[in-house]
């Protein structure tokens, strides 16, 4: 083994990318002392996207402003900058871990993240990049627009913010005072699903519980954004609400499209783009990646599989570790994955696991290149 690449996503809650990186070099120079290691920390749309980019292009400089958090309250949120490029991370000011013990995304809001759009377009930005992920919101992007202009009505023509347990109150939608300069600009947004906006593989059932959506509200919150589909397609005549993607962070993917008229993309496309993934391909031996869970969702665009597909056209293995694998996993091999492994050495519950995380991805890790080594030869097993 003498050249690898390692690009994992973050293990959602406990590792960073960066951090994965480092743990399995140690183990691969342990063992490959003269292996040449590629490190590419990457996310796709979710926590972690900013830095991704940063280090991609290996300048520009992140910024922080004060906007509004998932309930309102003021929050430090950041923006990316390279050059007139701005990244912003929708999960710095409207994600999940911001909601802490109060899960409910019948009243969190985007509105923050039109704010940061907004930030962007007063420092002259003419392209900004929207990673959707991570997000405790399910308002269908309706607060993001809020933010930049857009006015939403109920049936007696009162304006409000719309959030996920109120956008069936929507009766009347109004564009004509969102802020003039998106239409000059380039916006982007990127995620890593494939969801249509509502529906059995929706942003409200699939990704709601997650939020703290118990059936009850699951039904109200896909009901939501069935309604705000409608109304949009009666009020502005557009129809976004199967393109995949929609259903991308409680609906704001849909948002982006139908509001701002942002273009929507798979984040992993974007990020091995600006690393000229398969220029580093061209010697790989291996790929090593990883993300917290590989499951079914895994092969609707995250990062493992959005590698792997690249990875296999060119011919190199891809090794897959993963804080937890559920049953449904055997997608991934479809999609180039050559073999999966899990960190979790003992079956105890996250909150326990998280704990000594880095502990058994090393140990993990450490057995898979022991593997690899015994495959090139470099062991011989002992004949019994």
């Amino acid at each position: 083994m003498e050249n690898v690449i390692l690009i994992p996503d973050s293990f959602k809650g406990t590792m960073r990318s960066a951090t994965i990186c480092q743990i399995m070099k140690r183990c691969i120079l342990r063992h490959f002392p003269a292996c040449i290691v590629q490190q590419i920390p990457i996310a796709d749309g979710g926590e972690g996207t900013v830095d991704a980019f940063l280090d991609a292009y290996g300048k520009g400089e992140k910024q922080f402003f004060r906007v509004r958090g998932p309930f309102r309250e003021d929050v430090d949120a950041f923006i990316g900058f390279i050059g007139r490029t701005a990244v912003i991370e929708m999960a710095s000011c409207a994600g999940l871990p911001l909601t802490r013990c109060n899960r409910n995304p019948l009243i969190t809001t985007t509105y923050g993240v039109g704010q940061l759009v907004r930030k962007a377009l007063d420092l002259g930005c003419n392209k900004i990049i929207v990673g959707l992920g991570g997000s405790g919101t399910n308002d269908g992007g309706c607060g993001m627009a809020s933010a930049l202009g857009a006015r939403f009505m109920d049936s007696a023509g009162k304006e409000f913010l719309p959030t996920g347990g109120s956008l069936q109150r929507i009766a009347r939608i109004d564009l004509s005072l969102l802020d003039p300069r998106l239409k000059e600009i380039r916006l982007e947004a990127i995620c890593d699903i494939d969801n249509p906006l509502y529906g059995p593989s929706g942003a409200a059932y699939v990704f709601g519980p997650q939020k703290g959506a118990d059936a009850g509200m699951l039904e109200t919150l896909d009901n939501g954004l069935r309604h705000l589909a409608e109304t949009v397609y009666r009020e502005l005549g557009i129809d976004k609400s199967l393109c995949p993607g929609s259903g991308a962070a409680g609906g704001c993917g849909y948002g982006m499209g139908v509001f701002l008229q942002a273009g929507l993309r798979m984040g992993i496309d974007t990020l091995l783009d600006a690393v000229d993934f398969e220029n580093c391909l061209a010697l790989a031996d291996y790929v090593f990646t990883g993300e917290g869970r590989l499951d079914s969702q895994s092969a609707r665009g995250k990062v493992v599989c959005g590698i792997a597909r690249r990875a296999q056209a060119a011919g190199v293995p891809v090794i897959a570790i993963a804080g937890d694998i559920g049953d449904d996993a055997d997608a991934v091999y479809e999609q180039g994955v050559s073999a999966v492994f899990s960190t979790n050495r003992k079956a105890v519950d996250f909150s326990i696991a998280r704990a000594h995380c880095e502990r058994d991805l090393e140990k993990s890790m450490d057995n898979v290149v022991r593997l690899l080594k015994i495959a090139e030869g470099s062991v011989r097993p002992r004949v019994r």
